[in-house]
C-alpha cells in the first residue's frame, strides 16, 4: 500500500467489509485500462447518478491495470474514491475481483469505463434483486449508444452449435441460428435472461463471493457469461430491465487494439467450451476456430476490401497459435 493508501499490486482476494465501517448499499467497481476522457465522463456519470438519493450509501473503487495514460489521474484528481493501482495488466476479471475484495457495499454494480450512469438505472435493478417473488441473482439494464439506439446486449448461454457457428462465421450470415446473442427481441421490454453483459452488471456481494467471483483464466470476455451461468447453476435468475436506460459506448477501450481483443475474444470462447462443454465437442470447437474462422474472417474482410480487417485477422490469430501452449495450461 502506498503512502496515499492507494493499493499497488497485482492479486485478488476474498470481500471483506473494511473494519470498523457499516456495510453501504452498493459499491461501483470500474476496471480502467487507457480509458482517457471515458472514465472520467463515467466516474462523474456516477456521482451524478447516485447522488441525489442515495448519498453516504454507495462507494466508488477503481482498478487501474497499469494504464499508459494520464485517465486514473484525471479520474481522481478531485474526488475520493478508492483506487488500486496494477504494476502490469492483470486481466478484466481478476481486476473485478481486487474490486470486490476491498468493497464494501451489499450489492456490486460492474460497470465499464466507457459507460455512463444515468438515474434510476441502479434503483431499478435493486428493486429487482431484493424481490421476493423470483431468485433473482444478477440484474442489468438496457443500454443505449451514441445514435440513441437500444444495444441488444442480453444473451443466451452458448452451445455447441452456436460456437461452432461462430467459429466458422454462421453468426454473421444467421444470427438467429448461430449466434448467442438475442437479436431477435429489441430489448425493450423486461424479461428473465440467460446473461446480461458485464458492462452492467449488478449482483449481491455475498453471491458474488459464494461463486469465487470471476474465473481469472478468462483474461477478458466472457468471464461474466461464464459467473452467469455458474449462478444460474445455484439457482439463480438474470434479470434485464429495460428502463431508465444508461449508456454503453461499446468496445470504447478495447477499440484501440482490434488485433489483441480478437485473440483474447477467440482465446475465452475456446476456454469457455473447454469448461462448459462435454470434452469431445470442445475439441471439435477447437479445431474449428483454429482452422476455419481465420479463413471465414479473411473471406469476410475481402469482400468488404476492408485491407485493415485483415491485417487485424492475422495479427489476433498470429496471437492464437502462439498462446496455444498456455490455453491448454489453462483449459486442464
Amino acid at each position: 500500500m502506498t503512502a496515499d493508501g492507494q493499493v499497488v499490486g497485482n492479486g485478488s482476494g476474498r470481500r471483506i467489509a473494511a473494519a470498523g465501517h457499516p456495510q453501504l448499499v452498493l459499491s461501483v467497481l470500474i476496471v480502467n485500462w487507457n480509458g482517457g476522457p471515458l472514465l472520467e465522463r463515467c466516474r462523474d456519470s456516477v456521482h451524478e447518478a447516485l447522488a441525489p438519493r442515495m448519498a453516504g450509501q454507495y462507494e466508488l473503487v477503481i482498478v487501474d491495470n497499469a494504464s499508459r495514460d494520464d485517465s486514473i489521474t484525471r479520474a481522481t484528481a478531485s474526488h475520493a474514491e478508492t483506487v488500486l493501482r496494477n504494476t502490469h495488466n492483470v486481466g478484466f476479471g481478476a481486476a473485478c475481483n481486487q474490486a470486490a475484495a476491498r468493497a464494501s457495499g451489499e450489492f456490486l454494480l460492474l460497470l465499464n469505463p466507457d459507460c455512463e450512469l444515468r438515474p434510476g438505472s441502479v434503483e431499478r435493478c435493486l428493486a429487482e434483486l431484493r424481490r421476493e417473488d423470483l431468485p433473482v441473482g444478477i440484474c442489468g439494464v438496457a443500454l443505449e449508444d451514441e445514435t440513441g439506439h437500444v444495444a441488444q446486449t442480453c444473451h443466451r448461454f452458448p452451445g455447441f452449435a452456436s460456437l461452432l457457428g461462430s467459429a466458422v462465421g454462421l453468426n454473421s450470415i444467421w444470427p438467429r441460428l448461430a449466434d448467442s446473442r438475442m437479436v431477435e427481441w429489441d430489448h425493450r421490454s423486461d424479461r428473465t435472461v440467460d446473461h446480461v453483459i458485464g458492462a452492467f452488471y449488478l449482483i449481491r456481494a455475498a453471491t458474488f463471493e459464494a461463486l469465487g467471483g470471476f474465473d481469472e483464466r478468462f483474461f477478458v470476455y466472457l468471464e461474466d457469461l461464464d459467473l452467469s451461468l455458474r449462478a444460474r447453476r445455484m439457482g439463480l435468475l438474470t434479470r434485464f430491465v429495460a428502463a431508465p436506460r444508461s449508456f454503453h459506448l461499446g468496445g470504447g477501450v478495447s477499440r484501440q487494439v482490434k488485433a489483441e481483443r480478437l485473440f483474447y475474444a477467440t482465446r475465452s470462447r475456446m476456454l469457455y467450451g473447454f469448461k462448459h462443454l462435454p470434452a469431445w465437442q470442445a475439441w471439435i470447437h477447437a479445431v474449428m476456430t483454429l482452422l476455419c474462422e481465420p479463413l471465414a474472417r479473411t473471406i469476410q474482410a475481402l469482400l468488404r476490401r476492408s485491407w485493415q480487417d485483415l491485417r487485424f485477422t492475422w495479427r489476433g490469430f498470429a496471437l492464437v497459435y502462439r498462446d496455444l501452449p498456455a490455453l491448454w495450461r489453462a483449459s486442464r
